[in-house]
């Protein structure tokens, strides 16, 4: 039986003493101004270390055909299309006392993770967490693919640490406050965000709803968060000068209602429903009683698919797809069915038409290809360059037998510490970039013997 982390959750953390601004602090940047610095050949030098020259290239590119699609379209009011973030897609942090050179952004800033202030992303209701804007490397092509298409674009920012019934509902009311015609876009758990706020506020205004790679089940990826064992833990844990994978585990990501909510349920929990306490093992990290009981609410909470949604789910990488329990631990079976954080299984919405792309879960907002195919389906027409999805079941993609590890497996990957100082700006950015990106044991073992 798991540990009752509901009554050994760490106190709220003391009076917030702001340190000093640190670059990452200076990158609070609009998607409105950055799109300005591109389209005029501006900051150049900033923007190259922030994205890469060759996104810069690409970006700078996009911006001045955006900006000539507004430019045609004169003063026509043009549809809206929202952009959802996923979970970690958006920036938090504290407001800083007026005058101040810039805000503190937690999320990310790796200098502010080196130092050990993680854990004042812990959720408490005096946490003075806000929002500063979406990450834009992750969603700025993607927005600026859709102004050349006709639309106006808005991101929905939020903190993605809150339960998503709430998070669900402040959506419904920003849908509300401006009802034009237009579309969603949503990606990962952005896609669960939207259908609670659709059920709240069905939104007639809205033509098309397009999930990219969202957990409409549940992610096993949010099991092995409150493990210590999913890649993302273990890569900010080589940042944290002092904790492992396993203490970030138990004191931040065991007290976000998201990552609860994340869980798998129905069908595709199989016989193992990580939604019970009794299910996790008693050794190790593992969630907290009192959010799982809430996330049982979810499902009911989420509109079903209608003629205007449509999913686009990634394949081809290897993706926890089944999970069992093993001694005093879980067993991951991975299989090439999903994109290295959903399975396909998870990322098909009954009743809503599927497209499949060889892409991994973060790259989805920024390949190309997925990128014209939002268009075709925003614009009413089915993509082009996506294949559609015959067998939920995943039985029409090629794979080779499903690997399994065990949690004992996946903690001896993303060992030790990083020496942040020794990198190139080029390899730092490299490493923010590749956080999501699963990484399994170097030695392949025998193929799972474990049930379907």
């Amino acid at each position: 039986m798991a540990p009752d982390n509901s009554t050994s959750r760490p106190a709220p953390l003391p009076p917030h003493h702001a340190p000093g601004v640190t670059p990452y602090d200076r990158l609070v940047w609009s998607d409105t101004q950055v799109e300005h610095w591109l389209v005029n050949d501006e900051h150049k030098r900033e923007l190259v270390v922030w994205f890469g020259h060759d996104s810069w290239v690409e970006l700078t590119a996009l911006a001045k055909q955006a900006q000539a699609a507004r430019a045609r379209a004169g003063g026509a009011a043009r549809p809206l299309a929202w952009i959802v973030p996923g979970i970690m897609g958006t920036q938090l942090g504290r407001a800083r006392p007026p005058g101040a050179e810039a805000p503190d952004v937690l999320w990310l800033d790796p200098i502010d993770v080196i130092q050990g202030r993680l854990p004042e992303l812990r959720v408490h209701d005096t946490d003075g967490i806000r929002t500063f804007g979406v990450l834009l490397h992750s969603h700025l092509r993607l927005k600026l693919r859709l102004v050349m298409a006709g639309f106006d674009v808005r991101f929905f920012e939020y903190d993605w640490r809150r339960a998503l019934p709430d998070t669900g509902a402040a959506f419904a009311a920003a849908l509300r406050a401006d009802p034009r015609p237009g579309v969603i876009v949503a990606h990962s758990m952005g896609g669960l965000v939207a259908r609670v706020a659709l059920a709240r506020e069905p939104a007639p205004w809205l033509t098309r709803i397009v999930l990219l790679g969202t957990p409409n089940h549940g992610a096993y990826a949010a099991a092995q968060a409150l493990r210590g064992t999913y890649a993302v833990v273990r890569r900010l844990a080589m940042l944290d000068a002092r904790r492992s994978a396993e203490e970030l585990a138990a004191s931040v990501f065991a007290t976000l209602p998201a990552l609860h909510d994340l869980l798998p349920f129905g069908e595709f929990a199989g016989g193992l429903d990580l939604r019970d306490a009794t299910h996790w093992p008693a050794a190790g990290p593992g969630p907290d009683r009192a959010l799982l009981e809430r996330a049982r609410r979810l499902p009911a909470a989420l509109a079903p698919a209608d003629a205007r949604f449509a999913c686009i789910a990634g394949i081809g990488e290897r993706t926890v797809t089944h999970a069992r329990c093993s001694g005093d631990g879980f067993a991951w079976r991975y299989g090439l069915d999903g994109d290295g954080t959903v399975a396909l299984r998870s990322a098909v919405l009954p009743g809503a038409p599927t497209w499949i792309a060889r892409c991994g879960h973060s790259p989805l907002t920024r390949d190309p290809d997925v990128a014209r195919a939002v268009i075709d389906l925003v614009g009413g027409s089915d993509p082009g360059g996506l294949r559609p999805l015959v067998d939920p079941a995943g039985a029409d993609l090629p794979d080779p037998e499903p690997l399994e590890f065990s949690d004992e497996e996946l903690r001896a990957t993303l060992t030790g510490k990083l020496d942040w100082a020794a990198l190139e700006a080029d390899e730092r950015r490299r490493f923010l970039e590749a956080l999501n990106e699963p990484v399994l044991p170097r030695d392949p073992r025998r193929s799972s013997t474990a049930p379907a």
